[in-house]
């Protein structure tokens, strides 16, 4: 795998040493992070007690040479409503904050570490193989 997409269960997987992301991770030429899933992250770490600690960690990810962080642009955003109608087409919605992640991935080439089975609703997304 060059290019991958880091969904939120598959980051903290990986700080919990998730052997199977960190696999993955240590194979790809593109770690992709979505600001939707910083989004997240930053939710979560609001809610335990070790927002500067978790923060830090998170920076330190970031700072890594191989990792990207995605930004949300015109581009993103179309892809978003593509996949979002094709998602109510098919009677299969998945989380809108998913839909921005795949958005992302489907963008950048990039295949989702994950491991949420509902990105598989996506048309033409990679998923891991790990679900």
């Amino acid at each position: 795998m060059r290019k991958v997409l880091l969904d939120t269960n598959a980051y903290a997987a990986l700080l919990r040493g998730d052997e199977k992301v960190l696999s993955v991770i240590s194979r790809a030429e593109t770690i992709y992070m979505s600001a939707i899933v910083l989004g997240e992250l930053f939710s979560g770490f609001r809610g335990g007690n070790r927002l500067v600690e978790n923060r830090k960690i998170l920076e330190r990810f970031l700072n890594r040479p191989h990792v990207a962080l995605l930004p949300v642009g015109m581009e993103t955003a179309d892809v978003f409503g593509s996949i979002k109608q094709q998602l109510k087409e098919q009677g299969t919605p998945i989380p809108i904050n998913d839909v921005w992640i795949a958005a992302h991935a489907l963008e950048m080439g990039a295949k989702v570490v994950t491991y949420d089975t509902h990105f598989k609703q996506v048309a033409g997304l990679r998923v891991w193989d790990e679900l």
